[in-house]
């Protein structure tokens, strides 16, 4: 079992994925909440059938599975849909991101949850031994989101103003990285945390 676990989070293109990637390069077990998004909603999971119950079969694809692009389409236009939907699924997400940062066998573990400040702070994962902010300048995170996804600047505006304020991130943070740089002057600001994060492993 890790000693602790250093959850990794940001806003939409801060970086929070380099970051994350470069903590499994010095060989430390991370836990992704999107990939526990999905592992919870597989066929057979207690979850996907509270969500049926909740949506009707229509929500499900020919396979059986989770028909996600229908989904989003339904929440993201009923505020309280997304609600229901987020209080079926948050639970057994937070469930599987525990389990496997106890199941880590590094001297910690991290685990990346994009939207910690959205979903509860430390408050909903008491767990959490550090926060881990990677922060970004607004204008730095706009650029890159055209950049990346080839949106224009009032839709990156709007995907920004989504989340939370970077303000709000930073009250709950630990630890702080800016990620404004190269993406090597970001991967030697994780590596002198992994450094710190041993010695408090210790």
């Amino acid at each position: 079992m890790a000693g602790f676990v250093v959850a990794v989070t940001g806003g939409v293109a801060s970086g929070k994925s380099e970051a994350t990637r470069e903590f499994e390069r010095l060989g430390i077990a991370v836990a992704d909440a999107d990939i526990a998004a999905r592992a919870v909603v597989e066929p057979g999971q207690p979850a996907l059938a509270a969500v049926v119950e909740r949506f009707g079969a229509g929500v499900l694809g020919p396979d059986g599975r989770l028909d996600r692009a229908a989904m989003r389409r339904r929440v993201f236009s009923d505020p309280d849909a997304r609600a229901a939907l987020e209080s079926l699924l948050h639970p057994p997400i937070r469930a599987w991101l525990h389990e496997t940062c106890d199941a880590a066998t590094g001297p910690y573990a991290v685990v990346a949850i994009p939207l910690l400040a959205e979903g509860g702070g430390r408050a909903a994962y008491p767990w959490l031994g550090r926060i881990l902010v990677v922060d970004v300048p607004e204008a730095v995170q706009l650029a890159r989101l055209q950049a990346r996804d080839g949106v224009d600047a009032a839709l990156a505006a709007r995907m920004v103003a989504a989340q939370a304020t970077r303000a709000q991130r930073l009250a709950m943070a630990d630890d702080v990285v800016v990620n404004d740089g190269a993406l090597g002057d970001l991967q030697a600001a994780v590596r002198r945390l992994h450094i710190r994060y041993l010695a408090l492993a210790a």
